[in-house]
């Protein structure tokens, strides 16, 4: 073990924290300064921004002939996205639910997954299947900036009217520019971070004799994530939480519609969707979406309690592809006790809590 390599490795982590701060500080002062609101801009900027090693692998992947790869990260990156940073997030601090997010872009995330399903049922995501998806993340770009800047207009003119207060400045171009400075470094900062400190954690592995198995299941996989997780992570403990789900959220739907819209597009053959993938890793994929709707709804709150589930829920996925990969004996029996105990048990828990959530809100609007 050379100093070289643990040196990429403590560097790339300053680089991803310094990174994260940047981007997150600059986006929520751009939020205030064009009139969007920070949720918006961590459903775009933020969550766009991040998403970057994920575009360049899946693109890079299509190019080069690996679509297991190309489709491998966009899915994984995705339960990574909700499981992990969504529950470390929370862990950090409880994040306070948008009533936006519940009404338009979960079920989104779940429309969109659903529809790549659909897409990929006939064992191929072809170039016109990525243009369809493609052309979904503008669309929904602009509706998300012309719905929030509408909404800020109408909240403005309320308040005017209601206190007699003048028209707010308009933001200055020199803070607009610095703003957006900053969060171009934060991003740079962030991609190249997280490459220095895989890098740096694959050779730490490799000292410590772990398998080529296990650093590709874990380290690589979760590598293109680590600047959604530094964003969301540094977000949440600046009480930026619009940020931090926003960021969640809103990447997910940037890796359905413009990862794999755009891989699918440069590929001279499009995606090609393995039997395996189709089974399991996909559905897996939706069925974390929906998940949040039910934790989403219970009071509008993701508790410490529900981030730590969903940390549980990836150690234990991530341990099912470590088992099934090595073909181990105890897989049988690590299946058996998810599907026959964890998983109804955590259905029932989150049923009551919806129930009891509507329950109470229904007997608030009797009153």
């Amino acid at each position: 073990m050379d100093m070289v390599t643990l040196g990429l490795f403590v560097v790339g982590l300053v680089l991803l924290v310094g990174g994260a701060e940047w981007l997150v500080r600059g986006a929520s002062r751009l939020a205030a300064a064009v009139g969007i609101s920070p949720l918006v801009i961590g459903l775009t900027v933020v969550a766009f921004g991040t998403s970057a090693p994920e575009l360049a692998v899946s693109v890079q992947s299509a190019l080069g002939g690996q679509p297991d790869l190309a489709l491998g990260n966009v899915v994984g990156s995705n339960i990574f996205n909700v499981l992990f940073i969504l529950g470390i997030a929370a862990v950090i601090t409880p994040l306070v639910v948008s009533q936006q997010l519940i009404r338009l872009d979960v079920p989104l995330l779940i429309a969109v997954s659903l529809l790549m399903y659909l897409l990929a049922l006939d064992g191929r995501i072809g170039r016109l299947d990525g243009l369809v998806l493609f052309a979904g993340i503008v669309a929904y770009t602009v509706f998300s900036i012309v719905k929030s800047r509408r909404e800020n207009i109408q909240v403005e003119a309320e308040y005017v009217r209601e206190f007699g207060a003048g028209e707010p400045a308009t933001a200055t171009k020199h803070t607009i520019l610095w703003n957006l400075a900053l969060i171009v470094a934060g991003l740079v900062l962030l991609v190249l971070g997280a490459r220095w400190l895989v890098d740096g954690a694959v050779a730490l592995a490799r000292f410590f004799g772990l398998s080529e198995l296990i650093i590709g299941l874990t380290i690589v996989a979760g590598g293109t994530s680590l600047p959604e997780v530094a964003a969301s992570s540094v977000a949440s403990l600046r009480g930026e939480r619009d940020i931090a789900v926003g960021n969640v959220v809103g990447s997910s739907l940037f890796n359905i519609l413009a990862v794999l819209g755009l891989a699918s597009l440069v590929s001279p053959v499009g995606i090609q969707v393995s039997p395996a993938a189709l089974g399991f890793d996909i559905p897996v994929m939706i069925a974390v979406a929906v998940a949040c709707l039910p934790i989403f709804f219970t009071g509008h709150l993701i508790a410490r309690w529900e981030g730590a589930l969903f940390l549980g829920y990836y150690l234990a996925y991530t341990s099912y592809l470590i088992l099934q990969a090595a073909e181990h004996e105890a897989l049988p029996a690590f299946s058996g006790v998810m599907l026959g105990f964890v998983l109804p048990l955590t259905a029932i828990t989150l049923a009551v809590l919806f129930w009891r959530a509507r329950r109470a809100q229904t007997t608030g609007n009797d009153r």
